[in-house]
């Protein structure tokens, strides 16, 4: 079952506003914005723990940042690598 939704009035530039109708699919206009207003909550979310860490153990270094991406991009090699080998 789905979540209970409300009707909002919200406004936005015109062009904006063509652009997501124009990309919105068959979910519609609705569901597109949505799912932009869930992304960024989550990116807003993301950002209070980055400030609550910052604030604990220091800011993060552009090394750690490129350390943690370059396992990521290992990771996602590897996975992708098991996958092939298992079909």
């Amino acid at each position: 079952m789905s979540e209970p939704t409300g009707k909002y009035s919200i406004t936005m530039p015109r062009d904006i506003a063509e652009a997501a109708k124009a990309r919105s699919g068959p979910s519609g206009l609705s569901a597109y914005v949505a799912a932009a207003v869930a992304r960024q909550i989550e990116r807003d979310n993301l950002n209070e723990l980055i400030q609550v860490g910052e604030a604990e153990h220091g800011p993060i270094t552009e090394a750690e940042v490129q350390a943690l991406r370059d396992q990521l991009h290992q990771a996602r090699q590897q996975q992708g690598h098991t996958e092939t080998h298992a079909a």
